[in-house]
């Protein structure tokens, strides 16, 4: 899918044969440092959570042609440095990354509240908070971070009502269907 300047969109993509593609915490960590080297230049990041075997992000590209060029060498870059450090070849992903287009409002927010939900409806943990590798702690906290939390902040109504949101269920089932994940 071709992405376009000033559009949100939700990326995503998983283990080849759904298999990790995390396997210590360093890799999270590179990960991220490899994102924010390669894509986050070229757009901006609402929420994001790194699962055993796939990831999220909502984020809204800002130019085109450079974020697919970014993206692309951010996880080119991640995947020879997984093959490399646990002496494996082939894929590590599964196809190119996935990227759905968000176009309302309330999508918005259902999304950001679908990705921080994703450790806890795994059963890898029993709070969002308590996982380390999503975006919702840093919600939570004054430390300077890759999120553009002030609009989305603005979208919740305020810290306490995006921590209220967030304690809502949502239809996982139901979910992927409209998302198409």
């Amino acid at each position: 899918m071709k992405v376009y300047a000033d559009t949100y969109y939700h990326i995503y993509n998983r283990g080849n044969n759904k298999q990790n593609i995390f396997f210590e915490d360093e890799n999270y960590i590179f990960f991220l440092n490899q994102f924010k080297k390669h894509a986050l230049p070229f757009c901006q990041v609402f929420s994001y959570c790194l699962m055993p075997n796939h990831f999220h992000f909502f984020i809204r590209v800002n130019e085109e042609t450079l974020f697919e060029k970014g993206i692309k060498n951010f996880l080119i870059s991640y995947s020879k440095a997984i093959n490399k450090r646990y002496d494996r070849v082939g894929s590590l992903f599964q196809g190119r990354y996935k990227a759905s287009e968000i176009t309302t409002d309330s999508y918005y927010t259902t999304i950001i509240m679908y990705i921080h939900q994703n450790p806890v409806i795994s059963g890898l943990v029993k709070n969002m908070e308590d996982y380390k590798y999503s975006s919702y702690a840093s919600y939570l906290s004054n430390k300077v971070s890759m999120l553009n939390r002030e609009e989305v902040l603005e979208w919740f109504g305020g810290i306490d009502s995006f921590i209220e949101h967030h304690k809502t269920s949502l239809d996982f089932v139901e979910l992927n269907k409209r998302l198409k994940i």
